[in-house]
């Protein structure tokens, strides 16, 4: 059995980084990567970069055969270039094969080459998370059937395409899709449509999806899947009885599940979550002493930011001050790509109420935004909470273009505790959207 001082299963973003600023300490690293298609991980491949690149292509009005074509271009770019950060490295090595453990600190990994064992003095777990496939008759067993990653990689547009699931992920897919022109048709259990947003943030999302085209069905059953010869047909109830919508793909965004199945936890004193995610303290470190678990795997917030934030954690425990942890991430913002594009952090109007939290509304339409009009889509709303106590900002949420930008700046005001007259009170170049915060924040 060969020891090796670091071995990070997975070349996900926090690993790959890690593994880079291991091998500048000149520390040994072997980096295990199941598939050849995946170095640099999930976002790089099969998700942020590539969804978006095809997002970006449907809004130039690209066909959607050549945006696939460009799109596979440009991942297979960036993967060969993330292999080469690490492999080039003297002290790193990256070996292609399905790692499972066996033992606290051993792992066995099949190769083409037959298995090869390893003890590591420290271990890192990266392995990501995957698609979330929910149990209907019929689901498995269809040839229609698309997760987010197929949906990505199809050699010719669905002109029928059923989205199961009304998430974030769905809502992207069912924009993009539209604007290629797809038909698109969105299945949700929920009746309530963006549960966690305000209700005027929510109405004029599926206003505005609705405009381009996307159908939505919510509170529905699903019942089964059916294939016939050329499509299949998606079979479920509501109130008002049996319905049938046909589509020649279907797609499943119902989330993503922590990638720990075929790890061999059991053999090993690391323990799991219900859902199956990786069990960490605010350090990283798992039940077992010297084994980490980073990004998806652990479970929370699944952007690739919080895995590069992993990386910083426990890069300062193993090497620096050991102040950082999970415990400092207050203020998180996400972006959804859809067009335009919805952007928040911290708190809304309806979780403000339902915690009791007071605070100061300011609204301001995306209309009375001049770059909104140089730019030809007026449409969203913005919105800010501001604590009356201190004048900070408790939270945001931007429907409007480029707020996937501006949302960062209020992130930023809201970390370092900054009252929202400095944002108010800002000299911003013009024509531009963050010269938005003039007036979002007058009185």
């Amino acid at each position: 059995m060969q020891k090796v001082e670091n071995i990070i299963i997975g070349f996900g973003k926090g690993g790959k980084t890690l593994a880079k600023f291991l091998a500048s300490q000149g520390q040994e690293v072997l980096v295990i990567e199941k598939s050849n298609q995946m170095y640099g991980g999930t976002c790089i491949n099969i998700a942020c970069l590539p969804s978006k690149r095809l997002i970006i292509e449907a809004g130039n009005g690209m066909d959607y055969v050549d945006a696939v074509t460009n799109k596979n271009q440009m991942t297979a770019m960036l993967r060969n270039k993330n292999y080469h950060m690490l492999a080039d490295e003297k002290t790193v090595t990256v070996l292609d094969g399905t790692a499972h453990f066996t033992g606290d600190h051993t792992i066995a990994v099949e190769t083409e080459l037959g298995t090869k064992n390893f003890e590591g003095k420290r271990i890192f777990i990266n392995t990501g998370s995957k698609p979330r496939m929910i149990d209907i008759p019929g689901l498995k067993e269809s040839r229609f059937i698309l997760d987010s990653t197929a949906a990505m990689d199809q050699t010719s547009l669905p002109k029928e395409l059923v989205i199961i699931g009304s998430g974030y992920i769905g809502l992207e897919f069912a924009a993009m899709f539209a604007k290629y022109g797809s038909h698109v048709t969105v299945l949700d259990h929920n009746s309530e449509f963006l549960p966690k947003e305000d209700d005027d943030i929510a109405k004029l999302v599926k206003q505005d999806l609705e405009d381009l085209g996307v159908s939505f069905k919510l509170g529905v059953e699903l019942e089964k899947i059916v294939d016939q010869q050329e499509r299949a047909q998606v079979i479920f109830n509501d109130a008002e009885g049996v319905h049938v919508v046909d589509g020649d793909r279907i797609l499943v965004a119902t989330g993503r599940t922590p990638n720990t199945q075929n790890l061999n936890l059991e053999s090993t004193s690391i323990k799991t979550d219900t859902r199956g995610a990786i069990v960490v303290n605010k350090y990283l470190e798992t039940t077992v002493p010297n084994v980490w678990a980073i990004g998806d795997v652990k479970g929370g917030p699944q952007f690739t930011y919080i895995s590069l934030d992993d990386f910083r954690i426990i890069k300062d425990q193993l090497f620096g001050s050991k102040i950082r942890s999970t415990e400092d991430r207050k203020v998180i913002p996400y972006s959804v790509f859809i067009d335009p594009a919805l952007s928040a952090v911290g708190l809304n109007e309806k979780q403000a109420k339902m915690q009791n939290i007071p605070y100061e509304l300011f609204t301001l339409p995306v209309s009375a935004i001049p770059k909104a009009h140089v730019a030809k889509n007026p449409k969203g709303l913005f919105k800010a909470l501001v604590s009356p106590a201190n004048n900070e900002i408790i939270g945001a949420t931007l429907y409007g273009i480029e707020s996937y930008e501006l949302i960062n700046m209020i992130s930023l005001a809201m970390k370092m505790h900054i009252p929202y007259t400095v944002l108010r009170d800002q000299i911003y170049t013009h024509p531009t959207m963050s010269e938005a915060f003039n007036d979002l924040f007058k009185k």
